[in-house]
């Protein structure tokens, strides 16, 4: 399978820059899958698939729901995981770029700002809440980073950010570099470390949102629900929730559980393989509380559908269920913590999500070759054209889809 094969054509026009000011006041796409028993000649027309979707609102979701569904979200809390900084402007590392007396260019870059986005927390154990574990080591993106190399310092906060000035905020050494251009970075110890981030750093926006953060992104880029802080993106489909959304779908009976996956690198990583199948995931810490495990396994022994709220809840769900499946071969999953690197695409057989909310994702990335896998490539490209086609918001801040 190529990864060509997930290319469509999006204006740039179409990309949400901005959210909604009302979250429950976005479009969404209803899709319903195609049963493979029952495909006429020519079904792969797009006149044809459109019979198998329709133009709604978001505050249709409630009612399309059925009463004995099971809703899963998760529950994880965005940081501000981008940290703008600077390089040491002193070569105290044997291992730093030298400096050219010739080369006035150079020492001014190790002057200039450094960007860095924390994507994992590298942490004792699996199961550890990033909060309370004291690793302070984390896999990050750094820009510009060609020249950052391993035993460089760098430096956070404060008026100028290096070790001359007022004291910085937060001091990191480059340690390793991944294979990608990844850098895992250690923190100085501090005994307030994420209330420093708070304070300092900045919404990990999307690059193709093509504008600063603003303090009304730290809650907006938030689901109403988040709880379990660790993330450096958000779930993005659970954006368009509202209590009152909630509570309609409590009122119709429909039972909720809450799972956590803080999203990373795995999320967002680009594809750089030709071939699908060749393409490998960054890991991403879940947790799977004893309450969620048991409501998703009553749910699944009764035949009731299990909705996924978001990718990252699928792959979750998923993940956990083919760990207990190659122990016991049965669909179910079980409670605990760990690090999910499922990686979906057309042909995987789903053990436990019958339906999906999600936003519209990028070309050829692996979130939409899952929905693909979930909703068949043929159907959900040909909706996609037709989202293009009728002016939905794409993205992060854009509107939804629901699969089912």
């Amino acid at each position: 399978m190529l990864v060509s094969d997930f290319q469509y054509d999006l204006p740039p026009e179409r990309i949400a820059q901005e959210p909604l000011a009302d979250r429950a006041g976005s479009r969404l796409l209803h899709l319903t899958r195609l049963d493979q028993n029952r495909l006429p000649e020519g079904w792969q027309s797009q006149s044809w698939l459109s019979q198998n979707w329709h133009d709604r609102k978001f505050r249709d979701f409630p009612v399309l729901l059925r009463p004995d569904d099971l809703l899963v979200v998760n529950n994880t809390r965005v940081f501000p995981a981008r940290l703008y900084g600077h390089r040491s402007a002193h070569r105290n590392e044997d291992r730093a770029q030298p400096l050219s007396p010739q080369n006035p260019a150079a020492r001014n870059f190790l002057r200039g700002q450094v960007e860095v986005l924390l994507t994992r927390h590298v942490v004792d154990n699996a199961a550890d809440d990033p909060v309370s574990n004291h690793s302070n080591e984390w896999e990050c993106l750094v820009r510009p980073g060609r020249k950052v190399g391993i035993g460089e310092r760098l430096y956070f906060g404060g008026p100028t950010g290096t070790p001359s000035g007022v004291p910085p905020e937060l001091e990191a050494e480059v340690i390793d570099r991944g294979s990608f251009g990844e850098r895992r970075i250690r923190f100085a110890p501090v005994a307030d470390f994420f209330a420093r981030v708070e304070r300092i750093g900045h919404v990990p926006l999307p690059p193709y949102i093509d504008r600063d953060d603003r303090a009304a992104d730290r809650q907006r880029y938030q689901t109403v629900y988040a709880q379990a802080l660790g993330s450096v993106a958000a779930p993005t489909a659970g954006l368009h929730f509202t209590p009152e959304i909630l509570e309609q779908i409590r009122g119709r009976g429909i039972e909720i559980a809450e799972i956590t996956l803080h999203v990373g690198l795995g999320t967002f990583q680009p594809v750089r393989v030709e071939k699908v199948e060749d393409h490998k995931l960054h890991r991403e810490r879940y947790n799977i509380p004893a309450q969620a495990a048991e409501a998703i396994n009553r749910a699944r022994a009764a035949k009731r559908r299990v909705v996924a709220v978001g990718t990252t809840t699928l792959r979750t769900l998923e993940y956990a269920a083919e760990r207990v499946a190659e122990r016991t071969g049965e669909n179910r999953v079980e409670a605990g913590c760990g690090e999910a690197d499922a990686f979906i695409y057309p042909g995987y057989r789903f053990r436990i999500v019958n339906a999906l909310l999600t936003n519209f994702h990028l070309p050829q990335s692996t979130l939409l070759m899952l929905v693909c896998a979930l909703g068949g490539k043929e159907l959900v490209m040909a909706a996609y054209r037709h989202a293009v086609e009728a002016g939905y918001r794409f993205y992060s801040y854009g509107d939804c889809m629901f699969v089912e």
